[in-house]
């Protein structure tokens, strides 16, 4: 069992910037990946960016440049730098891991709103 819990999620004006955290608990040590998704109202939920065991990185099109995924391993943590927002990227982020066994864990949601 691997727990997410995931913070940092608010209202920011176009072109700013925020910074999500995942904190991930329990069997955090038999994860194979750790990824960023996104829901926005009406949409399908997508992935934005995802980070390896072995640390490779790979981000959506639309969020290439802008957004950086990351890890504190001594804090077990994984985060989502965010900049040059756009009102396109509002949605609800989502932490998702991995587990070896292909079990996918998720967080509950953070809310990024993108408006003036």
């Amino acid at each position: 069992q691997v727990q997410l819990v995931e913070s940092g999620g608010g209202l920011v004006q176009p072109g700013g910037s925020l910074r999500l955290s995942c904190a991930a608990s329990g069997s955090r040590f038999s994860i194979n990946s750790m990824n960023w998704y996104r829901q926005a109202p009406g949409k399908q939920r997508e992935l934005v960016a995802a980070l390896s065991r072995l640390g490779t990185t790979n981000y959506a099109d639309s969020v290439k440049g802008r957004f950086t995924i990351s890890r504190d391993n001594a804090k077990n943590t994984v985060y989502l730098q965010m900049n040059s927002l756009k009102p396109e990227d509002t949605a609800v982020y989502y932490c998702n891991a991995v587990h070896l066994s292909g079990v996918p864990y998720w967080g509950q949601g953070t809310q990024v709103t993108v408006s003036s």
